[in-house]
C-alpha cells in the first residue's frame, strides 16, 4: 500500500471527497454525526444476549481445527466466552492494552471514507444491532456478532492489527485513483475471507468465514472451492460474490507475509495499471496462480445457495 511514503497525510481529520471521487451513496441517520458513531451502544434485551450466546456456542462447535490460531488466541485474550454481547467500552480497554485498537458502535454500513478514517486511527466500527431468530443463519448486513466475534479477536495480533491500520490509510490513495472496488477486493479476500497456512494445515482468519458455520467448513475442507496463494496484484483484479459461499479463497503464509505483500507494495503504480472493472471471474484459475487446490466448483455449478446445492 506504500502508505508510509506519505507521512504528511493528516489521518486525524475526515478526508474531503472531491467531485471526481465515486463512492456508494448512503443516507446518514439524523442522530449520528459526520463520524457516523452512535451516541451509545444499544441497550440489548435478554433475547439479544441469548442470540449472541447461541451464535457463539454454534461457532465454537465448528471452529476448533478450522480457525487460525491467532483468532482462537484472541478469543481467549478478550474473554469473549464470558457470555452476552460484549460492552464496547470494556472491550476497547482490553484491546487497547494489547494493540491500541478500540471498538466503536455504528448504526449500519458506513461510507468508505469514514470506514477508512476509523481504521487509520485504530478504531473498528461495529454494527450496533444483532440479528433476530428469523435471520439467525444468514444476515447480509454485518451485525455485532459478525463484527465483534468475527473481526475483533484478530485485532489482538500485533501484525494483523498494523495491517488493518495500513489498510485504512490506503483508502485515501484508492479514493484518489477511484479504485475502491480493487481495494475492496483485497479486503474481501483477506480480512473477510482469508485463509492462512499453519503447521497443522490451512486455517481461516477471515471474519466472513469465522462467523458462519457452513463457510467455516466449506472454506477449509470442501472440494468445490479453489485455494490459491495470495498475489495482491491478482486479487485486486478479481471479482467476488457477496451473498453466497466463495468459489475461490486466497491463502497467506503468515501475517508478516500479508503485511509485506501489501504495505510494501507500490500501489500508485498498481492503480495506474488497473482497469476500472474486474479482470478475473471469482472462479478463475490463471497461469500465474500458485494453486493449493483447484476446486471442482461443483457447489456453484449446481446453482449455489439459491438452488439448495450441498456445499461440498
Amino acid at each position: 500500500m506504500a502508505t508510509k511514503a506519505h507521512p504528511d497525510t493528516d489521518y486525524t481529520a475526515l478526508p474531503e471527497l472531491g467531485a471526481d471521487v465515486f463512492t456508494a451513496p448512503l443516507a446518514k441517520p439524523a442522530h449520528v454525526g459526520e463520524d457516523w458513531i452512535e451516541p451509545a451502544q444499544t441497550d440489548y434485551s435478554s433475547e439479544d444476549h441469548q442470540v449472541w450466546d447461541d451464535l457463539f456456542k454454534r461457532q465454537m462447535e465448528v471452529l476448533p481445527g478450522r480457525a487460525a490460531s491467532a483468532f482462537l488466541a484472541g478469543l481467549d485474550k478478550l474473554d469473549l466466552s464470558r457470555g452476552g454481547i460484549p460492552e464496547f467500552g470494556e472491550l476497547s480497554e482490553e484491546l487497547g492494552k494489547l494493540t491500541g485498537w478500540s471498538v466503536i458502535p455504528v448504526p449500519m454500513l458506513i461510507p468508505d471514507h469514514v470506514f477508512f478514517w476509523h481504521l487509520a486511527n485504530r478504531r473498528f466500527p461495529a454494527g450496533n444491532f444483532i440479528r433476530t431468530r428469523e435471520t439467525f443463519d444468514y444476515i447480509q448486513e454485518p451485525d455485532v456478532f459478525h463484527d465483534v466475534f468475527g473481526h475483533v479477536p484478530m485485532l489482538t495480533d500485533p501484525v494483523f492489527a498494523d495491517y488493518m491500520q495500513e489498510y485504512g490509510r490506503a483508502g485515501w490513495k484508492a479514493m484518489r485513483y477511484n479504485r475502491l472496488k480493487s481495494l475492496g477486493a483485497l479486503y474481501w479476500y483477506t480480512v473477510e475471507f482469508g485463509l492462512i497456512e499453519e503447521a497443522d494445515g490451512i486455517r481461516a482468519y477471515g471474519a466472513g468465514i469465522l462467523s458462519g458455520p457452513t463457510e467455516a467448513k466449506f472454506a477449509v475442507e470442501a472440494k468445490s472451492p479453489n485455494r490459491i496463494m495470495l498475489n495482491v496484484d491478482r486479487v485486486m483484479r478479481t471479482d467476488y460474490v457477496i451473498s453466497d459461499l466463495q468459489p475461490t479463497y486466497f491463502v497467506i503464509e503468515s501475517f508478516e507475509d500479508l503485511y509485506r505483500q501489501t504495505v510494501e507494495r507500490d500501489f500508485d503504480r498498481l492503480y495506474r495499471n488497473l482497469a476500472p472493472g474486474f479482470t478475473y471471474a471469482n472462479s478463475a484459475v490463471i497461469d500465474v496462480d500458485n494453486v493449493i487446490n483447484k476446486g471442482t466448483l461443483e457447489y456453484h455449478l449446481r446453482g449455489g445457495r439459491g438452488s439448495g446445492a450441498a456445499p461440498v
